[in-house]
């Protein structure tokens, strides 16, 4: 498996070149991803051997503090389990509507939350039960609202894809494919309007980088100097197709470059990649240098919906990319280098089983909305005068 190293932007230069390692030839009768992904590490050899895929490796000197390795587990942990409780609630028809699991991608989100403050804004596309968990919305809220009950997040009025808590500075999952990010550039220009110091960290999957509105966003963010960072979550599907039969462009990072964007592709399948990856941007974004252009190169585990059986990839390739899981990494280094015990872990893995069980029975316990509740939170004044009959 060759390696291919990347070089990271500078502030000596506004964008990051591109890698000289040739691309891997894409085919055009199959809409598989070619993967390995050149980003990922290099293949541990005896578990190449024994599997094809390298597994999760752990560093030889950590990073980070114990602290932030156990927050690390217990956020991504939080987030699989109830993901994976949800898509059993879903095949119970006690979920209904659209359903994205984040399965897999955990690292995504837990990463950037160590590398953030309490201040910064975040903003998503329609997978968006994961962002909210890692900021401390209580689960009992968020599977709530995919019940569409009155105590959801969303007053039961949003579901699955519209996600908000204004508490933890979540300023929601939206489901028009890129239309989250002109929203997340107008949020940097309110933070900097303001001078709060504080900035947005805008998601979006890969499907929506083919949008125009994401280029008429980053114009202007980087024409006024935005404190955004934009996160593309390329997990090698837009939708069920992928990237290389849907772009010319299979790099994606290297679009931030048209407008002298600082940009970088991260092996999201490392959280501590994503960390520093994040907190680079937010130091730029902070500093007055505006926005950052970050591809999180990640994979889902699941398709992309619950009604997708994914047919469109090999087994082969959910293993290997399932054999480099971000939680086993973190797990790994937690106990190699005795951050934690066993016990410790289990300690953890039980609080977490007792939070999703007490969401799904608040969840299953709370009422539906009022049919009142159609005429509440339409408009900012209160008394609106709007014509109903």
């Amino acid at each position: 498996m060759a390696e291919t190293k990347v070089k990271a932007a500078s502030k000596a230069s506004n964008s990051t070149k591109k890698s000289s390692t040739p691309k891997a030839a894409s085919s055009k009768d199959t809409n598989t991803v070619k993967q390995p992904d050149p980003v990922l590490p290099p293949a541990n050899a005896e578990a190449e051997a024994a599997t094809g895929a390298p597994k999760a490796t752990t560093p030889a000197n950590p990073e980070f503090p114990k602290e932030t390795y156990l927050q690390w587990y217990e956020q991504m942990q939080l987030m699989r389990k109830f993901e994976e409780k949800a898509g059993q609630l879903y095949g119970q028809q006690k979920i209904k509507g659209f359903c994205h699991l984040y399965i897999g991608q955990e690292a995504c989100v837990a990463g950037a939350v160590s590398a953030l403050t309490k201040g910064d804004k975040w903003i998503t596309a329609y997978r968006d039960h994961a962002h909210p968990l890692a900021l401390g919305t209580s689960p009992n809220a968020i599977m709530a609202e995919l019940f569409a009950k009155a105590t959801g997040c969303s007053k039961g009025k949003g579901g699955s894809m519209h996600i908000f808590d204004k508490e933890v500075n979540f300023i929601g999952g939206h489901g028009i494919v890129g239309g989250q990010v002109p929203l997340g550039a107008g949020i940097a220009f309110a933070e900097k309007y303001n001078k709060t110091g504080n900035l947005c960290i805008c998601y979006m999957g890969d499907g929506a980088v083919r949008q125009g509105a994401l280029h008429e966003a980053f114009n202007m963010a980087m024409l006024w100097k935005l404190p955004v960072i934009f996160v593309v979550e390329n997990n090698g599907y837009a939708m069920g197709t992928s990237v290389q039969r849907t772009s010319n462009v299979t790099e994606l990072y290297t679009l931030g470059e048209g407008y002298d964007m600082p940009s970088e592709p991260v092996n999201a399948m490392n959280v501590e990649d994503v960390h520093n990856a994040v907190a680079r941007a937010a130091e730029r974004a902070r500093a007055g240098e505006g926005p950052t252009f970050l591809e999180f190169k990640t994979y889902r585990y699941k398709g992309h919906s619950m009604s997708d059986p994914a047919k469109y990839r090999t087994k082969e390739e959910l293993e290997d990319y399932r054999s480099r899981d971000s939680i086993e990494a973190v797990r790994h280094t937690i106990l190699t280098h005795n951050m934690a015990t066993e016990e410790d872990l289990a300690a953890i893995d039980e609080k977490i089983k007792g939070q999703v069980q007490e969401s799904v029975e608040f969840a299953e316990n709370s009422p539906y909305p009022t049919a009142d509740e159609l005429y509440k939170d339409v408009y900012v004044q209160q008394d609106y005068p709007y014509i109903r009959d």
